[in-house]
């Protein structure tokens, strides 16, 4: 068995779906379990009408609802114009799905107020809409397709907008359900990104949590493999609307594409790796507008070379400088500093510590005032805004003499604020004025990967 997830892109349009089921129709034989993700700009548009319900602006958000609406009932009367009674069946349940959003979104217009779980719930239904035109087109093509409803197995906390799954919960659900539920079937067809709390209230794996649902999924059902069909022919050296010359990487390990999803690249969300390590079970990062290729095998790190894999970024980073003397020769000062982030909920990605100094970066628009008030009453603080991140990612990057030089010869105009490598020898990053981003990223690439034309 296989778990095969198709993000937004592949499932966009008539033609994109089309060939989804022309993909799937070759992995019949692997018994593939099929998660898609809602079709692309949806889950945007959703959020839209969560806002215009939420400030009351009625006009605009039946509007929306009706582009909503009229994209996908489109989309499924041309996909399916040549099954009249499969057609007539998904458009019902596809407006069925509608006349409840637009309900609910009615109701919320009415109160002026929007409760995380409302939003959940909201921004659930493209992937629900989604589902069930693929279900549809497939069973249109003579494929056996059974959709289940992924709210049903995946399980989680209740935190609405960025769940955290109950791995037991999944492992003992996923099986048995779809087990019970599709016998016969060639396919099963579920959704990425939505789940349910174990009270049954509505929550999201957050943005991009299609590819960790897939993951999810495999795992519960000690899957063979997960493929990760998107719109790239899989892990590129760095983001090529960036680098001209980035190249495909053929494989990785799963420490260097948690590293690589983590610090930037777009690719995968950061937490699909986890479950597939759990079980060993390889990635496959595939294009669906271009099957042919290979793509990229994400697998165990005995199977993987040494050396820089990619370079990858973020921008819109700040870092916060914290200097106080009582650091020095003191104990639990800096469980005391990340206590006071870890208590208003803002994640840290680097540190740096000296002496009598920690310098951190967090991405920029998430609300510091209360961290920085609370620092402020043992430490001085300094906050230095308009930031990048940059981060070489590869496996034992400490082994390769001249690395450094490589890395930062390029860069001998440029100020860097701040350095930190991980114990994990996995990953090398500095930061940098935003300004200086992409030349720095060109500059670091052409060093490792030379200025000609990628694979």
């Amino acid at each position: 068995m296989i778990v095969m997830k198709f993000g937004g892109t592949s499932v966009g349009g008539c033609e994109e779906i089309s060939r989804v089921v022309s993909i799937v129709r070759q992995k019949l034989d692997r018994k593939p379990v099929v998660v898609t993700s809602a079709m692309s700009k949806m889950t945007d548009l959703l959020y839209r009408i969560a806002d215009s319900a939420e400030n009351r602006q009625e006009e605009e958000m039946e509007n929306l609802l009706n582009e909503l609406r009229r994209h996908h009932v489109e989309v499924a009367e041309h996909l399916l114009v040549n099954n009249v009674d499969i057609m007539l069946e998904t458009t019902s349940r596809l407006n069925e799905i509608c006349d409840e959003l637009e309900s609910f979104t009615k109701a919320i217009c009415v109160l002026g107020e929007l409760s995380e779980r409302s939003r959940a719930l909201i921004i659930s239904n493209g992937e629900l809409l989604s589902s069930t035109i693929l279900a549809s087109t497939m069973n249109a093509s003579g494929i056996r397709a059974v959709l289940v409803d992924a709210r049903r197995m995946i399980v989680t906390n209740s935190n609405h907008l960025k769940a955290e799954p109950n791995i037991a919960e999944i492992e003992s659900r996923v099986p048995r359900m779809l087990e019970s539920e599709c016998q016969g079937a060639d396919v099963i067809v579920t959704q990425g990104f939505i789940a349910s709390s174990t009270d049954g209230e509505p929550t999201v794996l957050g943005r991009g949590g299609s590819d960790y649902s897939a993951s999810l999924i495999a795992m519960a059902l000690n899957a063979e493999a997960i493929e990760i069909w998107t719109d790239v022919d899989g892990v590129m050296t760095a983001d090529p609307n960036k680098v001209k010359t980035a190249r495909r990487l053929d494989r990785i390990s799963f420490e260097e594409a948690a590293e690589m999803a983590h610090f930037g690249a777009k690719v995968l969300h950061p937490l699909t790796i986890e479950p597939a390590i759990k079980k060993n079970i390889p990635i496959y990062v595939l294009n669906s507008k271009n099957p042919a290729c290979e793509g990229t095998s994400i697998l165990n790190n005995v199977h993987i070379s040494d050396g820089v894999k990619s370079i990858s970024y973020k921008e819109n980073i700040l870092v916060i400088n914290i200097f106080s003397t009582k650091m020095i020769n003191a104990s639990g000062f800096l469980g005391k500093v990340f206590d006071i982030f870890s208590d208003n909920k803002v994640s840290v990605d680097l540190i740096s510590t000296s002496e009598a100094n920690i310098s951190v970066t967090i991405d920029d628009g998430q609300n510091i005032s209360k961290v920085l008030e609370e620092l402020s009453s043992f430490a001085t603080i300094e906050v230095d805004r308009g930031k990048a991140q940059i981060s070489v990612v590869g496996q034992n990057l400490i082994n390769h003499p001249g690395m450094l030089d490589k890395i930062f010869a390029p860069l001998d105009k440029e100020r860097i604020f701040m350095v930190s490598q991980g114990a994990s020898l996995i990953n090398l990053s500095f930061v940098v004025d935003k300004e200086a981003m992409d030349s720095s990223i060109e500059a670091i690439h052409n060093a490792f990967f030379g200025t000609g034309k990628g694979k």
